[in-house]
C-alpha cells in the first residue's frame, strides 16, 4: 500500500468558481459516520471563530455517541532509554550528544528495572520507553557500549530491556523509538501490547533547508508513514499522531490527519491519535518560536475528530495545556496520555504532570468519567485474538476489569470522601 501525503489533485476549489461542500454538509456527513473526501476537507480549510464552534460541538457530538462520557489516562512510566540520537530537530531538547550524556550513555537493565518497579508500587501499569533514533549509526560511542554488552542496534537493547519488565514487573511495556523496521517491530511485538510513532506532519516544507526537520532524515514523512504501515501489517497496537506550531499549514495538518486515517481504514491498528501543540524551548533552533495557537489547536483537535471518526481514541497532553486543558473536551478528545506519579516528561521537562485530583475534578466539572486504562485500548484485546500474541494478551486481560480498564479504578490512585 502506497500512502498518498498530499491531498488528491481533484482536491481544488473548482476552477468554474462552483462553491465546495458547504461546512454543515461536510459536519453533517461527518456526524453520520461517513469518511470525508478529500474535497470536503477543504471545506474545513477557513474555518473563522464561529464555524470552529460548530466544529467543535460537532466532535463533541461524534465522540459522546461512540464513547460515552468516559474519558481515559494511562498512569505511566517515563523510561528515557538513550538520549543519544542521529537526528536534529530544531525544537528538541531531549537529545545529547556522547559529551552531553557523559557516562550515562544508556540506561542499564538495573536502572530501568529500578524505575519500573518503583512505578509499580505506586500502581503504574505502563512503561513508556522514549529514545534518540538509531545513535549507533552517528556515535561510534553509542556502538560501543552496545556491543560491550551483547547488541548490535539501540532498537536490540530496546527489545531486550522491554522482556525484562515485562517478564519481571508487573509493568506492560510501550515502546516509542522512531522509524522500525519490518523485523524490529516483529521483535518487539511479544513483549509489547503496544508501540507508537509521532508521525507529526507530511509537510514537505519542515524538511527543506531552515526547517525544522531539515538535519532528521528520520521525520522524513515517507518513511515514518512506512513504519506505520508495517506496524499494520504486522497487526501492532499503534499510537501515532501529529504536532501542530512547527511551521505546518491547516492544510499541512487535514493531509497528515487523512494519511493516518487511510493506513487504519486499512489495517485497523492505530489505536490512538495525539494531537500535540508545540511549546518553545530555550537553547534551540525555534526557541523565538510562539507556541501554538490555543485557537488553531481547538480547530485541529475537532477537526481530527471529524476526519478520523467517532470510533477513534483522541488524546491531548493535558501537561503542554496547564492553564486550559479542559477545554479540548469539548473539541471531542476522550483520553489524556500517559500521566505519571514518579517520573516527568522528559521530551518537555518544563511541563509537569497534572494532579490525579486536578485531573479528575476538571474531567468531571465538564461532565465526564475519568478511567484509568492499560497502554492498549481495550478493543484490541477484549474479545479478539486478532493483535495481541495469546501469552501477552493473557497478562493483559488479568490487568483489566470485565470493559478493559484498569482493575479498581480511579480508587487505586485518588482517594475519595
Amino acid at each position: 500500500m502506497t500512502v498518498s501525503v498530499h491531498l488528491d489533485e481533484s482536491a481544488q476549489p473548482p476552477e468554474d468558481g462552483s462553491p465546495l461542500p458547504p461546512l454543515d454538509y461536510v459536519i453533517a456527513k461527518a456526524i453520520a459516520g461517513a469518511a470525508l473526501t478529500d474535497v470536503d476537507t477543504l471545506s474545513l480549510l477557513a474555518a473563522d471563530s464561529d464555524a470552529t464552534q460548530d466544529i467543535c460541538a460537532a466532535a463533541s457530538a461524534m465522540r459522546d455517541r461512540a464513547k460515552g462520557k468516559t474519558v481515559t489516562f494511562s498512569p505511566k512510566v517515563f523510561i528515557p532509554l538513550t538520549h543519544l540520537c542521529r537526528d536534529f530537530c530544531g525544537y528538541c531538547t531531549f537529545r545529547k550528544d556522547p559529551k552531553q550524556a557523559g557516562k550515562d550513555l544508556f540506561m542499564t537493565p538495573e536502572q530501568v528495572l529500578d524505575v519500573a518497579r518503583a512505578g509499580a508500587a505506586l500502581g503504574c501499569t505502563e512503561a513508556l520507553f522514549t529514545l534518540g533514533e538509531r545513535p549507533e549509526q552517528r556515535y561510534p560511542e553509542a556502538k560501543e557500549w552496545l556491543e560491550h554488552r551483547g547488541f548490535r542496534t539501540t532498537l536490540e537493547y530496546l527489545t531486550h530491556v522491554c522482556r525484562l519488565v515485562l517478564e519481571e514487573t508487573s509493568l506492560l511495556p510501550h515502546a516509542n523509538p522512531g522509524t522500525m523496521a519490518r523485523r524490529e517491530i516483529a521483535a518487539l511485538q511479544p513483549f509489547n501490547p503496544s508501540m507508537g510513532l509521532m508521525l507529526e506532519s507530511t509537510s514537505e516544507a519542515l524538511y527543506a533547508e531552515g526547517g525544522p526537520h531539515e538535519f532528521a532524515p528520520s521525520k522524513r514523512p515517507r518513511v515514518r508513514l512506512r513504519t506505520l504501515e508495517l506496524a499494520g501489517q504486522l497487526r501492532a497496537p499503534f499510537t501515532t499522531g501529529i504536532l501542530i506550531g512547527i511551521g505546518e499549514s491547516r492544510r499541512d495538518r487535514i493531509e497528515s490527519l487523512l494519511a493516518i486515517a487511510k493506513l487504519h481504514a486499512e489495517y485497523g491498528h492505530v489505536q490512538e491519535v495525539i494531537i500535540q501543540n508545540f511549546r518553545a524551548k530555550p537553547d534551540t533552533a525555534m526557541a523565538d518560536s510562539p507556541d501554538a495557537e490555543t485557537t488553531e489547536f481547538l480547530w485541529t483537535v475537532a477537526v481530527a475528530r471529524l476526519i478520523l471518526g467517532p470510533e477513534a481514541n483522541l488524546q491531548v497532553p493535558p501537561n503542554l495545556s496547564a492553564d486550559n486543558y479542559q477545554i479540548y473536551l469539548d473539541a471531542g478528545i476522550n483520553d489524556w496520555g500517559g500521566v505519571s506519579p514518579l517520573t516527568i516528561d522528559f521530551v518537555n521537562p518544563e511541563a509537569p504532570w497534572p494532579a490525579l485530583t486536578d485531573l479528575k475534578r476538571k474531567t468531571e466539572a465538564a461532565g465526564f468519567q475519568l478511567r484509568p486504562r492499560l497502554p492498549v485500548y481495550p478493543e484490541y484485546f477484549l474479545a479478539t485474538k486478532e493483535f495481541l500474541p495469546d501469552a501477552l494478551r493473557e497478562k493483559v486481560t488479568a490487568m483489566a476489569d470485565p470493559e478493559g480498564y484498569i482493575q479498581g479504578g480511579m480508587n487505586r490512585y485518588v482517594t475519595t470522601g
